[in-house]
């Protein structure tokens, strides 16, 4: 029989290892000198590297299609975060460090979001959508990425292999 982790025990040891892991996080990030960008304007730059759009709500087998209506309002709770922002020389972006924890209190909904190699679902589901198109977006500019978690095992979007 396979040995549970920590975090399969319960949800309770689930939670406890979720608050660990941004502990961790927020630690790392703290005695590593990392600078992240957080200065925004609201002036457009004069210039555009690159321009992308993707589709918001896609038709995904069975999939309940609130969960992409969902995912369009968590999208645009999230966004607003990080639009205007300037990212400067020696400075780091970080989507997650921007917009932080999503929850219902600020706004987010249950969207689609992907569980031990399954769909399922979870508040704040489908802003991996934001992420992939950023890095995305990155790929193509003068940008270096040091970090980028894709999903595990399973990308339920088309343009996967990106």
């Amino acid at each position: 029989m396979k040995r549970k982790l920590f975090c399969e025990i319960s949800p309770f040891t689930y939670r406890l290892s979720i608050e660990k892991g941004i502990l961790k996080r927020h630690l790392n990030d703290f005695f590593s000198g990392v600078h992240f960008a957080r200065k925004r304007t609201a002036e457009s730059l004069p210039i555009v590297i690159y321009r992308h759009k993707s589709l918001i709500r896609r038709r995904l087998g069975n999939v309940n299609m609130q969960l992409q209506e969902n995912k369009a309002t968590n999208l645009a709770l999230a966004v607003n975060h990080i639009d205007g922002l300037l990212i400067r020389p020696n400075e780091t972006f970080s989507v997650w460090k921007l917009i932080g924890r999503t929850s219902k209190r600020k706004g987010y909904k249950e969207g689609l979001t992907i569980a031990k190699g399954q769909p399922s679902q979870g508040i704040g589901g489908g802003l991996c959508q934001l992420s992939n198109l950023i890095h995305w977006m990155v790929l193509h500019s003068e940008l270096t990425i040091t970090e980028h978690h894709h999903h595990d095992g399973l990308d339920l979007f088309p343009d996967f292999g990106r």
